[in-house]
């Protein structure tokens, strides 16, 4: 049996979907990175280009940085914070080894980087009472799986320019700490 799917493999362990197998065009693209986007504040997302990103002590899926390949659902974090101060980066994300997440109280739920997974996967439209908004979820243990790009969304275009600075700057360091200079 086959199943819809978007994007990348996800390794049937049994836990969700006993047999299911992946079709020839389920398979990881890109070598496995991804465009996403994560969610932030402006003053996190100045920390986050400086340092990268650290990881959440927890969360639905536990700890790890929270991504979405849907722009809507990153647009809506952090949650209680004024829509002013909301920004959305967009990220590349090496998924690694996918945990599909599609129920409440799922056994693995909290526990599937242990088991030997990368990230942990929240499918869209999968049911669960926890993501009401219906969205994609993702969760990426390892931080450093994950890398701003750029900015997707942007109260104003003086954060977008200033934040884009700070990103240009921390890449032009990068390059001359890479290449010894």
């Amino acid at each position: 049996m086959s199943v819809q799917f978007s994007g990348w493999e996800v390794v049937d362990d049994g836990a969700s979907f006993p047999g299911v197998e992946l079709g020839p065009s389920q398979t990881p693209q890109n070598r496995g990175v991804y465009a996403m986007y994560h969610g932030t504040s402006v003053a996190s997302a100045r920390l986050i280009i400086a340092n990268g990103f650290k990881p959440s002590t927890g969360g639905m899926l536990g700890p790890g940085v929270y991504v979405s390949r849907d722009t809507k659902k990153a647009s809506n974090y952090p949650l209680f914070c004024n829509p002013s101060d909301r920004v959305v980066l967009n990220v590349r994300v090496r998924v690694g080894r996918v945990k599909r997440i599609d129920k409440d109280n799922h056994p693995m739920q909290l526990t599937w980087h242990s088991h030997g997974y990368d990230t942990a996967w929240v499918p869209p439209k999968c049911g669960m009472q926890s993501v009401p908004s219906g969205l994609e979820e993702d969760c990426v243990f390892d931080p450093k799986r994950v890398k701003v790009v750029g900015i997707a969304k942007a109260p104003n275009t003086n954060v977008e320019k200033d934040l884009c600075g700070w990103s240009c700057r921390q890449q032009h360091q990068l390059s001359h700490i890479h290449l010894g200079q």
